[in-house]
């Protein structure tokens, strides 16, 4: 009997250490693939109009929390707003459009001017046109700068993970801004379409 417990033993140790040797070679591959994919860079230009015929942003809920900004009516507290704003290579609302930014903001800080943004960033033009990738994170509009996270994405950024930095290069309150966008993706080997 002794020789026969022996033989299960080294058995098992054979199999576990098999078992660990081949789920520590899937760990390393898979780790390598997201060091080895290269990011993608792209600077784009936001457009949120407010006004006139061609408005992209429609408020659908007025917040009836504190007021975070003056004006008539003042932005408060849990304001919705619901985006399909033009995506394009410049501020220049003229510029070369690239895509939209289709989403809602939402007025999230009781105390600050800050949103929740989530958004669907849909590329018609360049070398990632019909690709998208979903934006989501804390805007808080009055930083000169903010960082907002890439959350996953279809096509060519399938998997994606990455981060927006933020700026606002022009904007009229209750009117229309420009946002300028320079995003980093990342996309894992394996997901690349």
């Amino acid at each position: 009997m002794p020789v026969a417990k022996s033989k299960q033993r080294s058995t098992l140790f054979v199999f576990v250490y098999l078992a660990s040797s081949a789920a520590l070679a899937v760990l390393l591959s898979a780790s390598w693939q997201w060091a080895s994919a290269r990011p993608a860079r792209m600077r784009l230009f936001m457009h949120d109009v407010l006004t006139g015929p061609g408005a992209t942003a429609v408020e659908v809920v007025n917040g009836t929390g504190p007021s975070l900004f003056g004006g008539e009516p003042p932005l408060r507290f849990g304001h919705v707003v619901v985006i399909d704003d033009a995506l394009t290579e410049g501020p220049d609302p003229a510029s070369r459009p690239v895509g939209s930014a289709q989403g809602m903001y939402v007025f999230a800080s009781m105390h600050d001017p800050a949103l929740l943004l989530c958004m669907n960033v849909v590329l018609t033009a360049g070398p990632y046109s019909g690709s998208t990738f979903t934006v989501v994170g804390r805007d808080n509009i009055v930083e000169p700068l903010r960082e907002l996270s890439v959350v996953g994405g279809t096509g060519r950024f399938r998997m994606a993970t990455g981060y927006v930095l933020w700026r606002t290069a022009s904007w009229q309150l209750r009117k229309n801004a420009v946002l300028d966008l320079d995003i980093f993706i990342h996309v894992h080997a394996y997901a690349r379409a």
